[in-house]
């Protein structure tokens, strides 16, 4: 999954994509160097940041998605936890939602039944604001595991078909590095929930801060491969490339 953030504040990219030239040259890009989904983000999620309105995050992405849907050939996803957005979004030509909040906002879980279309359910201890504010936990597996349970039962009791639903533990939302690290040495524990398990560790902040550009995206693939080898079945990354030639290394070694 290709990350195209159309935000002026996300923590690594941000205002690269926000004219939609840029933001299609750099999906066309992803594709080509073998990304299978593109994720479309209008409002930035990273730790301190605040919402934005509806109406910003629409004008950020609706135009978007509409050109994408149109001239790329792999499936579009809005990365957005509101109902307005995704309904426009899946209008625009999305065809999955990705929300952080895991369809817990109010309207989201019967906007998501209603569109009828995939969803990926993550975990976050707060909000991006204060999420990362001394995060604590007596058991971060478990306790991820026990709150995306929770979700995919809250999803099921609406109607939403389990094959359309994905889960993913929220590498950075509301952890510790430690909490990160064992996360994605026991992707297995969250297979257990019987779902698809999405990993994002792409320039994650827990990730060594002396490291950059092409040697933190390195060592982000490296993960990558490390979450996909534990049972992940999606990696959400920024440089797509990179991770697809690692990813294809470490296949052709097993």
């Amino acid at each position: 999954m290709g990350i195209l953030n159309a935000t002026p504040d996300s923590f690594s990219d941000g205002g690269r994509y926000l004219w939609i030239e840029d933001a299609i040259r750099q999906a066309h890009q992803m594709v080509a160097e073998g990304a299978d989904l593109i994720d479309v983000g209008g409002e930035s999620t990273r730790p301190g940041s605040d919402p934005v309105t509806v109406e910003v995050e629409l004008k950020r992405t609706i135009p978007l998605i509409r050109r994408l849907s149109q001239e790329v050939s792999v499936p579009i996803s809005i990365d957005t936890s509101k109902p307005e957005v995704m309904k426009a979004a899946v209008d625009a030509g999305a065809a999955m939602i990705n929300d952080i909040y895991a369809l817990r906002r109010p309207g989201a879980l019967e906007q998501a039944h209603a569109l009828d279309v995939p969803v990926c359910l993550m975990h976050m201890k707060g909000v991006p604001a204060t999420m990362q504010h001394a995060p604590i936990y007596s058991d971060v597996v478990q306790e991820v595991k026990a709150f995306l349970q929770q979700q995919v039962d809250r999803c099921l009791s609406a109607g939403i078909s389990s094959e359309k639903i994905v889960v993913d533990p929220g590498i950075g939302f509301g952890k510790q590095p430690e909490h990160n690290r064992r996360l994605i040495d026991e992707i297995g524990e969250l297979q257990e929930l019987g779902q698809p398990v999405l990993v994002g560790v792409s320039r994650k902040s827990f990730l060594p801060t002396k490291m950059t550009g092409r040697y933190r995206d390195r060592l982000s693939a490296q993960y990558a491969v490390k979450a996909v080898a534990n049972g992940a079945s999606l990696v959400r990354v920024h440089n797509v490339g990179m991770t697809a030639k690692i990813l294809k290394e470490f296949r052709n070694t097993v």
